[in-house]
């Protein structure tokens, strides 16, 4: 049977410019990102409008695939469709300071409540002082004073009267009162002239002395409690005013809040602060700490101002917020602190908001993979969304890592749809180790890496024509446009597909753009867009310039021409970044009488992988099936890849295997000018492989350095034709006959291509035709089996 090579025609899908039918993109409308992405956007929709708790969305796809901008999207428009959500404050708990108190207010109402507290605190600042200085407080207090005063002179002035009229004088001494004798005119009686007194009247004076000072005694302990009770007057006299001063203002705002009762409630707790601390709104002089012998800092006032946690003044819809660093202080909110005196104080005004608190009411997307990475940021968030519930706490109190007292905000009520983007790979790994994964993600939204090429090449024109107006670059050609969709489809690997990473686009119109306007061009053409694509290769080719400099210069040996029995030359694809490219690597192989194992010296080496180790084993059951099934395996292999000094794994190389094998079994050279790829299974038939056309290409790349004979060739996957779309200068040469693809589906169609000769077919009692490659193998086998009879028996007879 001869092979015969792929026409042109399938090496390279070109696009069909009939269905473009524009002269620039500048002519087309804009689309949503989303195009081919149905199944993600409506799963997404679901997700989204699903009330319900748990029905939070996981939407998979690669990085840069556009999901951010899909799911931005779409949450805005659903946002669009809901009230802005409510406002909320926390205010001082003046029961509990420790445990700061939440307001609900309507959206926008926040800002102003916070103001009208600020504006309160300021008119009390002037209206409070300015009462207390005025004429009539100060001749009401002075009038209680004087009356406080007056009433123990006027009891004092009795206890003297009548002290006179027994002959005693009150006198006041440095040490308090005393009472001394008197003569009939009122003068005070010396010692000497009171001991010439007979002793009755001696004894009467004292009498009356003893009396008046116990009189006085009991008069002077009077004195602190009417000084109290003057005190107790100033009180309420100062009580009396300052709500005087606090009801004109307090009043205002209780008309004004009258229908929310948390804020009637908790200005009535203001008021009552306010009046217990009047002497905070009256400039005195500052304290001063002895100890210290500075000012002590004092800031009375901030425990009535309102902690605006969340705004919504701006806002007409419901939220949608995107944290880009979800940490557990960002997701949650904290609660800060602030050195004073040696010592980290704080209280309910240094709340600080999170993320679920400025997305509650709305939607909250998170990035998993950053969400995972953070500490605790993961198990803070199942938390809250299971309690459906804002609590702050810090991290170290939540991990028992520290035991002081600290504040314990009250709550926030949670109603919040949490969108996280990722790769398909965290939330498989979530749903496997992780039980409370879907009781709280239940929708899964998985975004699609291409379209179809043959129903949305329109659309993806209209897609080009979006992300070059988003990105303020010139308008595209036609002619650009089948290019980019051409080179679109190459990066998706298939013919038949166009890749939507819509990061890898915006790259290349980008650069496309660039080089248009080096070259002067008002739009962007072809020739812009191939100088991007060939740039962006050179750029980023160093390493595989070097290999292939390795290879002509005869340090890597790979031979283009000749016959080589148990040799081949396979390929394989290395990818650097975003750089991808072909190398061919020379595969041998030598087969020996054994027991039928064919050892693969990469895994001995442990330079292989449990992929390439498998399509090893397969090759073995694959030769003992078709050749052994009437007698013992005899035979035992070894296979390499030759000058591999890294990890090899993949079995995209087993086709190029079992051929070395079999050449080495049945001593037929196998072809150097023809390169191979692809794998096989037990039954012989060759299956696809990726990288087909990196691969074809680093082969051709080889042959044309070291100059193209017109023999050289790769052989793929028949299965990977529809992958093609190979380079220019691949395909030209296949076009005038300088090399060629031939596409295989079984391995004998392979060693025909590669030997020459008929592989040959078994008939019903199993023997191949004469001089066909098959007969050879089988017959290199039965020899082998009959050698180890032999050397059986005459081991038998010499025992």
């Amino acid at each position: 049977m001869k092979m015969t090579p792929l026409p042109s025609s399938q090496l390279y899908k070109a696009c069909d410019t009939s269905q473009l039918n524009f002269a620039s993109t500048q002519e087309l409308e804009d689309i949503a990102l989303t195009v081919g992405q149905e199944r993600a956007i409506e799963s997404l929709k679901i997700g989204i409008r699903i009330a319900k708790k748990g029905y939070n969305v996981f939407a998979m796809a690669p990085s840069g695939t556009g999901k951010l901008t899909s799911v931005l999207q779409l949450a805005e428009h659903e946002a669009s469709r809901h009230e802005a959500p409510a406002d909320w404050c926390y205010v001082n708990n003046f029961a509990q300071p420790s445990r700061p108190q939440t307001i609900r207010l309507a959206p926008g109402e926040g800002r102003i409540f916070q103001t009208d507290m600020e504006k309160l605190v300021d008119e009390l600042s002037i209206a409070i002082p300015a009462a207390f200085d005025g004429d009539e407080y100060r001749s009401r207090v002075g009038e209680l004073e004087s009356k406080s005063r007056q009433h123990e002179v006027d009891q004092l002035s009795q206890l003297r009267d009548e002290a006179a009229e027994a002959h005693v004088i009150l006198t006041e001494t440095p040490t308090g009162y005393a009472f001394v004798p008197a003569d009939d005119k009122g003068e005070p009686i010396g010692a000497e002239e009171f001991n010439k007194f007979d002793k009755d009247r001696q004894h009467q004076i004292q009498e009356a002395i003893f009396a008046f000072q116990e009189r006085l005694q009991n008069l002077l302990k009077k004195f602190p409690a009417w000084r109290k009770e003057t005190k107790r007057k100033l009180q309420a006299l100062n009580r009396e005013i300052a709500e005087l001063a606090v009801n004109h203002s307090i009043d205002d705002l209780l008309a004004k809040y009258s229908r929310q009762d948390a804020i009637m409630a908790y200005l009535k707790d203001v008021k009552q602060d306010i009046i217990e601390h009047i002497r905070d709104f009256i400039p005195h002089a500052e304290k001063v700490l002895p100890f210290m012998e500075m000012p002590q800092e004092q800031s009375p006032f901030k425990r009535y101002q309102a902690n605006l946690m969340v705004d919504f003044s701006h806002k007409r819809s419901a939220p949608v917020i995107f944290e880009q660093h979800p940490n557990y202080g960002n997701l949650i909110g904290r609660i800060d602190h602030q050195a004073y005196m040696g010592s980290l104080v704080t209280d309910f005004t240094m709340i600080r908001p999170g993320a679920l608190h400025k997305a509650n009411g709305g939607f909250l997307i998170l990035d998993v993979q950053k969400l995972l990475f953070q500490p605790y940021a993961w198990e803070g968030l199942k938390r809250i969304l299971q309690m459906e519930e804002i609590r702050i706490e810090s991290l170290e109190r939540a991990l028992s890592l520290i035991s002081t007292v600290s504040l314990e905000p009250e709550p926030i009520p949670l109603d919040v749809k949490v969108i996280l983007i990722g790769e398909p790979i965290y939330y498989y790994l979530l749903s496997a180790y992780d039980p409370e994964f879907h009781d709280l993600f239940k929708i899964a939204a998985d975004f699609d890496d291409t379209v179809s090429r043959e129903t949305e090449t329109r659309d993806y024109a209209r897609l080009l024509a979006t992300l070059a107006r988003r990105e303020k670059l010139r308008p595209l050609s036609r002619a650009a446009v089948a290019r980019v969709i051409e080179h679109s489809a190459r990066m998706a690997g298939d013919t038949e597909k166009l890749l939507t990473h819509l990061r890898s686009l915006t790259d290349l119109l980008t650069e496309s753009d660039y080089w248009a306007g080096s070259n002067g061009h008002t739009e962007i053409t072809n020739s812009d867009v191939q100088q991007a694509i060939d740039h962006k290769i050179k750029r980023l080719d160093k390493v595989r310039e070097k290999l292939y400099e390795n290879i002509l210069r005869g340090t890597l040996m790979i031979d283009t021409e000749g016959t080589v029995v148990g040799q081949i030359n396979g390929l394989s694809v290395l990818q650097l970044g975003d750089f991808m490219f072909g190398q061919p690597s020379r595969i041998t192989a030598t087969t020996r009488l054994g027991n039928g194992k064919i050892v693969d010296i990469m895994r001995e080496t442990e330079l292989g992988g449990a992929h390439h180790s498998k399509g090893v084993l397969i090759l073995s059951n694959f030769i003992a099936a078709r050749y052994a099934r009437k007698s013992p395996f005899s035979m035992s292999a070894s296979l390499v890849f030759e000058q591999s000094y890294g990890h090899v794994d993949g079995d995209s190389a087993s086709l190029a295997e079992l051929c070395a094998i079999l050449s080495s079994l049945a001593r037929v050279p196998l072809r150097q000018d023809i390169a191979m790829t692809g794998s096989v299974n037990q039954l012989g038939q060759v299956q696809p492989i990726g990288g087909v056309n990196e691969k074809i290409e680093g082969f051709f790349d080889i042959c044309s350095a070291k100059g193209l004979t017109g023999n050289q060739g790769v052989i793929i996957p028949a299965s990977n034709i529809k992958h093609l779309m190979l380079r220019w200068d691949v395909v030209h040469a296949a076009q005038t006959k300088q090399f060629s693809i031939f596409a295989v589906s079984t391995v004998d169609e392979a060693l025909e291509i590669l030997t020459g000769i008929e592989a040959g077919e078994a008939d019903a009692a199993g023997t191949y035709p004469q001089e066909s490659f098959n007969a050879k193998v089988d017959g290199q086998l039965q020899q082998f089996t009959t050698i180890r009879k032999d050397y059986a028996k005459s081991q038998s007879d010499q025992a």
